[in-house]
């Protein structure tokens, strides 16, 4: 009886053995080094920016290219794939949503919504807040957070056509940095993270949600562009300049954490902290104790920037919404990519009250 593979040429065979042999040993390399390489590194972290389609696009290649060998192969093929998809991709199944029902006792289900809405490329569009009042009154948040909103603190209030959106929650604005509220905020001020050559703030604040205080942090991080295209532009000559641009970004998220530490109360740090979630940057965040809600709750990949390129097709998970153990992950999800250049992350978290509902 003849090996299901004995049709084809010999040739090709021999060309599907080797695709599928690297196939595996890429994904199994990459992967290797996402979760438990030099996490300091930065070539490694200039690794976790490359579009995913440059990843799974030879492992989908190398397992079609598996069908003219035996069931071995076509399952190993498969494997690296498989690992492509979850340990590099970060493909996510909810498998951490907090089960409880939307009204246990002693427990609140609030929308927690962070949107880098990129206000200084809206005002300078006809409609250009359209898109964006849309995408924020399809979810319904309870609180909002929003970077790049420099038009809303220049305003003093939601602009145009926001505040009708949102008629009812309070407000708070400073630089780039805006949050609004259904539920009463205090202590709202800016903070440092400057960099050497460059003024730099986060926000924090404390919302009280039927008698819980929650500690709220958002951040918009220093950006990877530059040192992207040093690298881009420059081949090795630019890893200095984008090292560089990596040490800042952590610095930033280090400042942030030191003062976080230890948790005092429940916290939430939602923002662009430009950094996938196995980037040591939002690490300094996890190992606080802090767990990502999409991670959690979501389901599905959860990219949230890199439409604005060509092909148009988002691939990094750089926004996020963090939380503390004691804040439960019912569900999350990103939106819309039309409205801004990030798509928002929205997450339906479990907080515990100490007062009944109304």
């Amino acid at each position: 009886m003849s090996s299901p593979s004995s049709s084809f040429p010999a040739a090709l065979q021999w060309l599907a053995r080797l695709a599928v042999a690297l196939s595996l040993l890429c994904a199994a390399g990459l992967a290797g080094l996402y979760h438990f390489g030099p996490a300091r590194s930065g070539w490694a972290e200039l690794l976790r920016y490359v579009p995913f389609l440059l990843y799974t696009a030879p492992a989908a290649l190398a397992l079609l290219l598996s069908l003219a060998l035996g069931w071995w192969w076509r399952l190993g093929a498969l494997l690296a794939l498989a690992l492509m998809a979850t340990a590099v991709m970060d493909l996510r199944l909810g498998l951490g949503r907090t089960d409880l029902p939307p009204d246990a006792p002693g427990t609140r289900t609030v929308r927690f919504m962070t949107y880098n809405i990129k206000s200084y490329r809206a005002v300078f569009k006809a409609g250009g807040f359209v898109p964006l009042n849309n995408e924020i009154e399809q979810h319904q948040p309870d609180i909002l957070v929003m970077q790049d909103a420099r038009e809303v603190s220049r305003v003093g209030d939601l602009p145009y056509g926001m505040r009708a959106v949102l008629p009812k929650h309070k407000l708070y604005a400073y630089g780039q940095y805006a949050v609004a509220s259904r539920f009463p905020i205090s202590g709202c001020a800016p903070f440092d993270m400057s960099l050497k050559d460059e003024k730099s703030d986060y926000v924090r604040c404390t919302v009280d949600i039927d008698g819980t205080r929650i500690d709220l942090v958002t951040a918009h991080l220093l950006t990877p562009r530059e040192g992207l295209n040093a690298t881009r532009e420059e081949r090795l000559g630019g890893l200095d300049d984008w090292s560089g641009n990596f040490a800042d970004r952590l610095s930033q998220a280090e400042r942030i954490t030191a003062a976080l530490t230890p948790l005092k109360r429940p916290t939430i740090v939602a923002g662009d902290l430009n950094a996938p979630e196995h980037s040591v940057v939002v690490g300094r965040f996890l190992d606080l104790g802090l767990r990502d809600a999409f991670s959690a709750g979501g389901i599905g990949w959860g990219f949230t920037h890199g439409h604005s390129f060509k092909p148009g097709v988002s691939f990094l998970r750089i926004d996020h919404i963090l939380v503390s153990p004691d804040i439960g992950v019912r569900d999350a999800w990103v939106g819309w990519r039309g409205g801004s250049e990030h798509r928002p992350v929205v997450a339906d978290l479990v907080i515990p009250t100490r007062a009944a509902k109304p």
